[in-house]
């Protein structure tokens, strides 16, 4: 009995951090979307200025919303902590964490290139 409400508590976290996830990407396009139509409309921005604000918007999101996906694999582990599944959850932490690495990285040199372009 107490195995299976732990099994429950676990799988709701992890579904629930999944749905995170999820909302946290679909608020990231909506924000960059409205944003982009915004500024576009004002005209007080070049085009690649305006890419560069919406790609970083995006990143940001994408960027938390790949931290909630790593908790919820990290939840998930408590259930069954066979070497594959700790295997296969270092495989996605890696992974995950690559593709968080570059997001940020690709947000910084945005956000650097606004600093450059407000500069002149």
């Amino acid at each position: 009995m107490i195995e299976e409400t732990i099994k429950t508590i676990v799988m709701t976290a992890s579904t629930i951090a999944q749905m995170c996830a999820v909302f946290t990407i679909l608020a990231g396009i909506a924000k960059a979307f409205i944003l982009y139509f915004r500024v576009l409309l004002k005209k007080s921005l070049r085009i690649i200025s305006l890419i560069g604000l919406v790609r970083m918007e995006m990143g940001n999101s994408f960027s938390l919303a790949l931290s909630f996906l790593i908790g919820a694999s990290i939840i998930r582990t408590i259930l069954a902590p066979t070497w594959d599944d700790i295997g296969k959850l270092a495989a996605i932490i890696l992974l995950r964490t690559v593709l968080n690495y570059f997001l940020i990285r690709d947000v910084e040199k945005i956000r650097q290139l606004e600093r450059s372009g407000e500069n002149e």
